[in-house]
This record gives C-alpha cells, structure tokens and sequence, in this order.
C-alpha cells in the first residue's frame, strides 16, 4: 500500500486540501497536519485550501489557521464562496443579491464588489446561500418568500453537516433541503462536487488534473469533486466517511486512509 500510494503522489504538483474534518476539526488541529503542510512545500509541490465550509470568509480563515498555529496566507485558500464568486462574475448581471449567510460570509461578497443585502427587498433578484452559523427564522422567511418569487437560487455547498468537536452540525444543504420542503425548489451549487471549483484552483496554480490530489473526508463532495475534475483522490476516515460508508458508495477514491498522517509518510 505504500509503495504504491508513493508511486501515485510522486508526480503530483499540487495538493487540494478540505479542512474540516480533514485537517482539523472544530479548534482542534489534527496531530499530523502542520507536518504534513510543510512536507508538501518541501518536496516541492503546493496545496490550496478548498473549503465547502462559507460560514467564514477568506481573512476570517486565515486568521482561524493561523490560531491553529499553521501559517497560512490569503492566496493558501480557494473556497466555496470564491467559486460562488466567479460564476456571478460569469453569469450574474442583476439588481441585488440576498446573501444568506454570516457577516463573514456577507463581508466577503461585498469586498468583492457584489451588491448584497440580508432584508427581502423588491430589488432582490438572486439568492445567494451559504453555510449560515448564524441563522434566524426571519432568514428562512425571506428566503421561502425569494424563492417562491422564482428568483435565480444559488448556494455555495449541497454539506447536510459539518463536522465539529460537538458532534455534526445541520451544514448548507441540509437547510436547502428544509427550504425545498416549504417551496419546492433546490438550489444551484456552486462548491464541491461540482468540477468548477478544484478547475479553477488548479488555473490558479498552472498545473493539470495529472498533477493534482484532491484530498477530503467526504466521498459525495470532495471525491466526486475530484472526480468530475479528473484529479487523483484521497479519502480519509478522519472526519464523516467510514469504511462503511465507502463501501456502500458507488464512487471509489484512489486511496482511503485513516487521516493524513499516511499521506506524510509517503510523501516523497
């Protein structure tokens, strides 16, 4: 299994990296990662944080990171709220946009020009939903209201949970599916799986899907993602799949392993 995991990671230029249940979990940094961060820089290759998990804006995870005590840059992420970005650069040409989600997460979009509000305005003809930590009831109505409108539906991930030190938490698209109950309709997303997001990391850093190992604890996200995308792919146990639960997958990764301390000891 070693020689072999060696073999498959020794071409590799980058590394795309999920954090949450990946390499951390809530507060708690996992006992390999700073290790493993520094192995890939060394051998030469690079990584790029790509995150489902919008709930904080890019500077909020840089800060976040760097508490954890791995150093870490604005360039180092590529996030769900980045690719949600980029396709309303590609695609959106309207009024305003509900954003659905933290201040962090409204912080973003509006340092990216987009112009946003958190009220159900007439003017409002894009909802744009994320991993929202600090929802309300009053969101879930304008929502609902939005939607039935049958306004453009977008949200950065289709996560039913996130994983914390307290268990899993209802994520983004467990509340898509709430909000499909009460009017019918699911969103766009715009994270993983959905190639978009590891393409554009990858354009980003110049190299090709040959080059690149996508690495998560999701099969239904982050190996579909790779997947779509053409990258290598790494599963590990550290977060929400099990072996059971690859077993019962039709999407097989290239290499499960129980966290990323095995991709450390075969790093070249």
């Amino acid at each position: 299994m070693r020689n072999d995991l060696q073999r498959f990671l020794r071409d590799r230029k980058l590394y795309l990296l999920d954090m949450d249940g990946t390499l951390y979990l809530g507060k708690r940094l996992f006992e390999h990662s700073l290790a493993f961060l520094q192995a890939i820089r060394a051998s030469g290759a690079d990584y790029l944080f790509l995150t489902n998990n919008s709930s904080l804006g890019t500077q909020a995870y840089v800060e976040k990171l760097q508490a954890l005590g791995i150093p870490a840059r604005l360039e180092d992420f590529f996030t769900s709220t980045d690719a949600a970005c980029a396709w309303l650069r590609a695609n959106y040409s309207g009024r305003l946009i509900y954003a659905l989600g933290t201040a962090s997460f409204r912080a973003q979009l509006r340092s990216a020009g987009f112009p946003i509000t958190q009220r159900y305005e007439e003017a409002v003809d894009c909802l744009l939903m994320g991993y929202d930590t600090e929802l309300t009831y009053q969101k879930l109505i304008d929502a609902t209201r939005l939607i039935n409108r049958g306004i453009t539906y977008l949200a950065t991930n289709p996560d039913w949970v996130c994983p914390t030190e307290e268990g899993y938490l209802p994520d983004c698209g467990a509340i898509a599916q709430a909000l499909e109950h009460a009017t019918g309709r699911l969103p766009l997303f715009l994270g993983k799986p959905r190639p978009e997001i590891a393409q554009l990391a990858m354009q980003i850093k110049g190299v090709t899907p040959a080059q690149t190992v996508l690495v998560g604890d999701r099969i239904y996200t982050d190996i579909a993602c790779g997947r779509a995308a053409g990258t290598g792919t790494i599963l590990v146990y550290s977060g929400e799949s099990t072996p059971a639960t690859l077993e019962g997958s039709d999407l097989k990764p290239d290499f499960a392993l129980g966290g990323i301390g095995e991709i450390l000891a075969a790093l070249p």
